[in-house]
């Protein structure tokens, strides 16, 4: 009988190193992420999370290492511009705009993404419902991100990279947080979490960042 083979990572950090202003932010990292995956990484602020994340995103590139994706790097032109129809991307800039009504803003997304019909229901699983034709700008910073968390749902994609997600929830929004990222892994989704705040993930991995390495002397410094 031939032997079982593991499915291969969906995603692979291999020896992830990141400088910014000749300082290390981020050095030698190594995960390994399967469907289904969920992935906390905490550490001190600046510790280089959001870095990392971004990274992920392919906003920005590793200096060293790589990011694979079902085997290929994220960087190389023609895999990223499939790579990132499979990101949902939460930051703490929730991009919502006031002059549209809560439904407006979940739809409009929708549009983009190409799909319809789930706005509603993902407005209402998060609690907006009976604010679905207010303007946004009327949302408290709790209902904002509950917004936020809104079009992670309705757009649906495989791969979630939130960065700070529970901040100004309240404890019935981060018990939603958990239970849609609960069950969004139940569809062999991936989720990664940049936080400084307790957030329950069964079996979730687990990545503490430490401190940022020391800056590198440069001649300014030599100079001065």
């Amino acid at each position: 009988m031939p032997l079982y083979k593991p499915p291969p990572p969906r995603l692979l950090l291999n020896n992830v190193s990141c400088m910014r202003n000749a300082q290390t932010v981020l050095r030698n990292i190594n995960v390994t992420v399967h469907d289904g995956s969920a992935l906390v990484m905490t550490g001190a602020n600046g510790s280089g999370k959001t870095t990392l994340l971004r990274m992920l995103a392919g906003f920005s590139r590793p200096s060293a290492g790589e990011i694979l994706w079902d085997g290929n790097d994220i960087t190389s032109p023609g895999v990223f511009q499939q790579y990132k129809l499979q990101l949902n991307w939460l930051s703490l800039k929730d991009a919502v705009k006031d002059k549209l009504s809560v439904l407006d803003n979940v739809q409009w997304f929708e549009v983009l993404e190409g799909r319809c019909g789930r706005a509603k229901p993902a407005l209402e699983l998060m609690g907006l419902g009976r604010l679905m034709n207010d303007k946004a700008r009327m949302l408290s910073m709790g209902q904002r991100k509950r917004l936020q968390l809104a079009r992670l749902l309705a757009i649906d994609r495989p791969i979630w990279l939130l960065d700070e997600p529970s901040v100004a929830l309240d404890a019935e929004g981060v018990q939603l947080l958990e239970y849609i990222i609960s069950e969004h892994r139940k569809k062999a989704g991936i989720v990664i979490v940049a936080t400084h705040l307790p957030i329950k993930i069964e079996d979730a991995m687990s990545l503490r960042l430490p401190q940022r390495f020391p800056r590198r002397m440069t001649s300014v410094d030599m100079l001065n």
